[in-house]
């Protein structure tokens, strides 16, 4: 039966040891500060950005939250992104997506200061993950590595299939994974026999969001096998994209829904956070 990667446990042990490092930075008179802007009153994003605060709370990660209504323009909200970006004590802005209809994702991603874009979402971090040379990326990505490292699960030389291509996941985690030696293939909605190319996996990411899109049928026995998906059945329950019952006696290690890679995601947006206000406390 295959281990299940616990990143309720690793995200635990990520917050202990960062409130250390915020304590040390408190002693330079730095305290690492999130701005978060939140447009309109999406009830998931309300769900996130309320778990987001908590643990920044938890930790001493100070958060600001910027709410602007639903009728927001595009112009208000740059300029709230420019404030936010030239305010010397604010180290790391989040706008949370989506945006109501009408807004400009894209632009309002690329007006984010490159050195306060801690989701990694803007070209200039995009490029610096592709060269090798990554300040910040984004979290869920980032959160998969750290999960693997705390399981002592090497990528180096492993052949790697990511299902999923969004600039959220899968472009980001395969940067992450070239870079740390893994062989990468991104496959997606067009793909051609998606199921036995998943079955070449040493390593196994599936981020589609389709409950249990991924069965027994199209895993490598001894693979490592990575669902960031997340969706809710019809009786409420949460599900994977993995259907982890089928797939875990064949998979050598798998990350639960929930518990797995969900929590990775916000300790390591609180991670890189601090990673930004060091860079401060450091000039």
């Amino acid at each position: 039966m295959a281990t299940r990667l616990d990143g309720r446990a690793v995200s635990k042990k990520i917050l202990a040891d960062l409130k250390q490092t915020i304590a040390e930075l408190a002693q330079q008179d730095v305290t690492p500060t999130l701005a978060v802007v939140l447009v309109g009153s999406n009830p998931a994003s309300e769900v996130y950005v309320r778990n987001k605060q908590r643990r920044a709370e938890d930790i001493g990660v100070r958060s600001l939250m910027f709410r602007m209504p639903e009728a927001t323009t595009q112009a208000d909200l740059l300029a709230k992104i420019a404030e936010l970006n030239h305010d010397p004590d604010i180290d790391a802005i989040l706008v949370q997506l989506p945006l109501p209809a009408g807004l400009d994702e894209q632009a309002v991603i690329d007006a984010i200061d490159p050195d306060k874009d801690v989701d990694g979402f803007s070209p200039v971090s995009v490029g610096r993950l592709w060269a090798n040379e990554p300040t910040v990326v984004a979290s869920t990505p980032y959160g998969i590595m750290a999960l693997l490292d705390a399981y002592d699960i090497d990528v180096a030389g492993k052949r790697v299939v990511i299902i999923g291509r969004s600039n959220i996941v899968g472009r980001p985690l395969a940067g992450l994974m070239v870079n740390h030696d893994a062989t990468v293939t991104i496959a997606h909605s067009k793909t051609r026999d998606l199921k036995q190319l998943a079955k070449e996996a040493d390593i196994l990411v599936v981020a589609v969001g389709v409950p249990h899109f991924v069965g027994a049928d199209a895993v490598k026995p001894g693979a490592v096998v990575i669902d960031v998906g997340i969706s809710r059945g019809a009786d409420g329950k949460l599900l994977g994209d993995v259907d982890e019952a089928a797939v875990a006696p064949i998979a050598s290690a798998i990350t639960p829904v929930p518990g797995g890679v969900g929590p990775m995601t916000i300790a390591s947006l609180m991670a890189q956070t601090v990673t930004l206000a060091k860079r401060r406390a450091n000039g």
